[in-house]
């Protein structure tokens, strides 16, 4: 867990750093018209380590210890002496993938901006369901565990519903990027998860 917690501390300072400082929080946060017109290209980086609020940080960095963790721990099998590496192309790739539809849809808009760390969050949570995909996962208002690979096919659902319908200020289309760039990328640096995979959901095939 030496990546994930020190991910969670960076991203603790410089949000708690932000939220008091707003030259840093402006200059930082992911504004597509900035990294079009302005060449701030950064913008696709540091805005992940950013968070709008203390609850908005609390849950991304809670939720990404608890799977964090335990994807690092995966990665150090798989990856052995170059598993930070892999953890790290992992997570910073998210940040950056997952941006890439807003700065599409947003990149003349001068009033868009967003932070947060929930795309690469998703991206760790769904390299933890592609590893075990039988996992319980908890969520605050559900008393039982939910199947990883059941709560993976429920959460990308709504996010793509959420990112074609929603005007709540989150953002789903990061969500939703983060998530399948968790599993594209996973499953590309280590194709024999996939049939790891099928033989923990009880499919007879050959490792």
């Amino acid at each position: 867990m030496e990546i994930t917690s020190s991910i969670i501390a960076v991203t603790i300072l410089v949000s708690v750093l932000g939220f008091y400082n707003e030259n840093l929080f402006s200059r930082s946060k992911f504004n597509p018209y900035d990294v079009k017109h302005s060449g701030q290209w950064y913008r696709f980086f540091t805005y992940g380590f950013l968070h709008a609020g203390w609850v908005h940080l609390g849950i991304n960095m809670i939720v990404l210890y608890s799977f964090g963790v335990m994807v690092e721990k995966a990665y150090h099998y798989y990856f052995q002496s170059k598993y930070i590496l892999y953890f790290l192309l992992l997570y910073m790739g998210a940040l950056l993938l997952s941006v890439i539809p807003a700065f599409g849809k947003h990149k003349n808009d001068v009033f868009y901006s967003s932070v947060g760390a929930s795309g690469a969050v998703s991206a760790i949570v769904f390299a933890s369901i592609i590893i075990a995909p039988l996992q319980k996962i908890y969520l605050f208002f559900i008393p039982i565990g939910i199947p990883a690979i059941l709560f993976g096919i429920l959460y990308l659902v709504y996010e793509y519903w959420m990112s074609r319908r929603a005007k709540d200020n989150i953002g789903h289309d990061a969500h939703l990027w983060g998530a399948i760039f968790g599993l594209i990328f996973t499953i590309a640096m280590k194709p024999v998860i996939v049939l790891y995979f099928l033989r923990q959901l009880g499919f007879d095939v050959n490792i």
